[in-house]
């Protein structure tokens, strides 16, 4: 039997009951025999993503959460879309993480799941692709009107949104283990003055 990878969870909404902290909830479960979740909570504990203090000694929060990054196989990220962004918390943490390239090569994968969520979804994607996180075309999903294709207990109820989580919890997987099939996407090219 092959041993289960390990998947750092984060979810970009601080709200209790939000949709996706549900979704990851029913993702752990639902995928138990193959991934080893952790859920990272403590995104509100970072503080604002400050250069001058971005040093030798950062932030205890900011040590934790890098290391967590550092030590999973892979991340998951499931996060909502505010006012057709990336939600400050998930974003600021994302900039705690530039320097010290813990992203980097990392397989990670993405679902933006709200009511709508594709602006936050690009933009969102196009930051981790140039911190140069492994995302794939499968590795990455939005689930508009989330909350009529999960439940409270965060089991996905929807046929065609599950078989879209399968196919992306397995390219999550093969990336993890190297599959030379996958087709990682490139970073946006960037803008010159």
């Amino acid at each position: 039997m092959k041993e289960k990878i390990s998947v750092l969870a984060i979810s970009g909404s601080t709200r209790a009951q939000s949709s996706n902290h549900q979704l990851i909830h029913g993702i752990t479960k639902k995928y138990a025999d193959k991934i080893a979740v952790t859920f990272f909570d403590d995104l509100t504990t970072l503080p604002f993503f400050n250069p001058d203090i971005d040093n030798e000694t950062p932030p205890a929060s900011v040590t934790a959460f890098r290391e967590a990054v550092r030590a999973a196989d892979a991340v998951l990220i499931c996060t909502p879309e505010y006012a057709i962004g990336v939600p400050g918390v998930l974003k600021n943490a994302l900039d705690w993480a530039v320097s010290n390239m813990a992203f980097s090569q990392k397989p990670v994968a993405l679902i933006t799941a709200g009511t709508a969520g594709f602006h936050a979804h690009k933009s969102l994607l196009g930051t981790l692709l140039i911190i140069e996180s492994s995302i794939s075309e499968d590795m990455q999903l939005v689930i508009s009107a989330v909350k009529t294709k999960i439940d409270t207990a965060g089991n996905i109820t929807n046929t065609e949104t599950s078989e879209k989580i399968n196919k992306l919890i397995d390219a999550t997987i093969a990336a993890v283990q190297g599959n030379s099939d996958l087709t990682f996407l490139q970073p946006p090219p960037m803008m010159q003055a």
